[in-house]
């Protein structure tokens, strides 16, 4: 009997410093969450619509959760204040030009609270401060942009499913080019015409330049073309002389 008692106080001894145990640790997870055992200070912002963030969410700055959301109260019909618990270490980096967003931690993950990075020359926000915040897009109206994009992208389809019927069927100019090989016989003839006339052109040229009536044109023509150089070539070499001058 004295036996059984002896396990029994041993068994109950082991329950409670068990359950003791797993007190301590989620008190001090819940501690470590809520920043209950870390030097922290307060700022407010404040929003029209919080888009689903609750007490206790995450504050992230630079990507790093830096705090938690402490409480949301509705102010009026229009604004909802939200009270944000920040770790005092990473206050020196959050000046009081900062704004303050509401986003998502992945692509359906819960409503974060972020803050953007202030300029260089802001100073340090001080604690019970007020932060700029950016009103969050909402889901529905990213949504309803996509359904408008959707639609378009639709009626685009269909419009060139149409013009590529109508190609295939030989209508319309673009149709009867493709379809019609007369047409297309017709523009290589007229290709070939105004290459044959290009090339006559070019041999009236060389007639007219060696006609001694003409002779004289053409010639001044080209002296003057390379007198031109020679200004031009002369005039870039006195300004880089003078260039040099001023380098000395």
């Amino acid at each position: 009997m004295e036996t059984h008692t002896k396990k029994f106080k041993v068994r109950l001894g082991l329950f409670i410093i068990g359950g003791l145990a797993i007190f301590v640790i989620a008190i001090f997870i819940i501690g470590k969450q809520e920043n209950l055992f870390d030097p922290v200070f307060k700022i407010t912002t404040t929003f029209n619509n919080v888009s689903g963030l609750q007490p206790g969410s995450n504050i992230r700055f630079s990507g790093i959760n830096v705090g938690t959301v402490d409480d949301i109260r509705i102010i009026n019909d229009t604004i909802v204040r939200v009270d944000m618990l920040i770790e005092r270490s990473v206050q020196q980096f959050i000046k009081n030009d900062c704004e303050a967003g509401i986003g998502s931690a992945g692509i359906i993950g819960d409503r974060i609270l972020i803050i953007t990075q202030g300029s260089d020359g802001a100073p340090v926000v001080k604690d019970g401060a007020y932060v700029r915040s950016k009103e969050p897009v909402e889901t529905d109206a990213i949504m309803q942009s996509m359904k408008v994009t959707a639609d378009n992208a639709a009626i685009i389809s269909y419009q060139l499913a149409d013009i590529m019927v109508n190609i295939n069927s030989g209508n319309g100019t673009l149709g009867r080019l493709i379809q019609d090989s007369t047409i297309a016989e017709n523009i290589d003839k007229t290709i070939i015409n105004l290459k044959n006339s290009s090339k006559g052109l070019d041999e009236n040229m060389n007639a007219a330049k060696e006609n001694f009536l003409l002779r004289g044109y053409f010639n001044r023509k080209a002296k003057a073309a390379e007198k031109l150089a020679k200004d031009t070539l002369q005039t870039n070499e006195e300004e880089q002389n003078a260039i040099d001058d001023k380098k000395k």
